[in-house]
């Protein structure tokens, strides 16, 4: 049995050339992408101003789907996350965080993770597969067709979900395609963000082919620390990352400026020497730092900072002209905070057993 594909993983592009297979001229896509995207439509047969030949030949085809949502829950403070069914027992979430002037979506690209980040959940499961396109952009149309007629919206999209984004790079590379298409979902560039531990050659390929921001997983600027906390760098160490930071930054003909963020975790890489080595590192930089306090889950060995600890440490990078802001936890009550994101997961690293989120 063929397959059909999901017009869901074509962005513009991908489809104008579909369309020519089909000897369709150009402004079908136009017509397909406000059908899909504006509209929320996704049975052929009722596209009206399709000729009923083609109709016919898309049910023939390909197709137009979501995965299924298995569970939604929603935390006092007004963040929802939603559990989606990515096949074979795997499943992905995604999370909406409301604020009074814009929502944040964060978004996952991988089932699970291979990177084995020591304070993140998502980190413990494993990893199964990445994602298509289609089944990363679902997860932003689910949530809008949840918020429609609730006076919310989504302002942002952060890569920050489960997975590393850049061990997935084609399908987020179109998926932010998509994101930034005024033919499909019309985000500006600054309010759709890539988050990466640092995959260097990815970056370096990144900086000429999506021109999102960018948001660094950094949380110390000691090498023989983040071997341990971010088991990536025993491969790319900070030097090589930084390097690539400022290749980014130097990259296209926009303004750019990239996040770091930084987990602060009692006792491991709160003090106040660690403050002022960061600081070092990230002179000269256009940078911004977020402060995140740690999020408990189970079994993890770390415990988050003091509140005055994640002070010090602001004032610190300050002092230093470092602009620097501290993460407010949301979602905590549905295990939907920061590095709390687990799923189901069906491990073919074999390194833990699946622990549903």
């Amino acid at each position: 049995m063929n397959i059909k594909c999901n017009l869901l993983d074509l962005n513009q592009k991908a489809l104008t050339d579909f369309f020519k297979t089909l000897g369709e001229k150009p402004y079908r896509v136009k017509q397909i992408m406000r059908w899909i995207y504006k509209y929320y439509e996704f049975d052929f047969d009722k596209m009206l101003n399709l000729s009923k030949k083609l109709r016919e030949q898309l049910n023939d085809t390909v197709c137009i789907e979501l995965p299924k949502v298995v569970k939604q829950s929603n935390a006092f403070d007004g963040v929802i996350k939603w559990v989606i069914d990515a096949g074979k027992n795997n499943f992905i979430e995604t999370v909406y965080i409301p604020e009074k002037d814009r929502g944040t979506l964060c978004i996952s690209s991988q089932v699970g993770c291979s990177l084995a980040c020591t304070f993140c959940y998502t980190g413990m499961q494993g990893f199964n597969r990445n994602l298509t396109t289609a089944e990363i952009i679902a997860q932003v149309m689910i949530v809008n067709l949840h918020l429609n007629n609730k006076n919310k919206r989504i302002s942002n999209v952060v890569f920050m979900g489960m997975g590393e984004p850049l061990l997935n790079e084609q399908a987020v590379y179109t998926a932010c395609d998509l994101l930034l298409d005024d033919l499909a979902f019309g985000f500006s560039r600054r309010k759709v963000t890539i988050s990466t531990s640092g995959v260097v050659p990815a970056l370096l390929r990144m900086a000429d082919r999506t021109p999102v921001s960018l948001a660094i997983s950094l949380h110390t600027s000691d090498d023989l620390l983040r071997d341990e906390l971010v088991p990536i760098n025993q491969k790319y160490p900070i030097k090589e990352l930084i390097s690539a930071c400022r290749n980014y930054l130097n990259a296209g003909t926009q303004e750019r400026h990239i996040l770091f963020e930084y987990v602060m975790l009692d006792g491991v890489n709160d003090s106040v020497v660690q403050a002022k080595k960061l600081a070092f590192l990230l002179k000269g930089l256009s940078v911004k730092v977020n402060l995140i306090p740690f999020n408990s889950f189970p079994e993890t060995k770390y415990k988050p900072s003091e509140k005055v600890t994640i002070a010090l440490f602001q004032d610190i990078l300050f002092d230093n002209g470092i602009r620097t802001t501290i993460r407010r936890t949301r979602g905590g009550d549905i295990s939907g905070a920061c590095g709390q994101l687990a799923g189901k997961i069906i491990d073919k690293t074999k390194r833990i057993k699946d622990i549903a989120g």
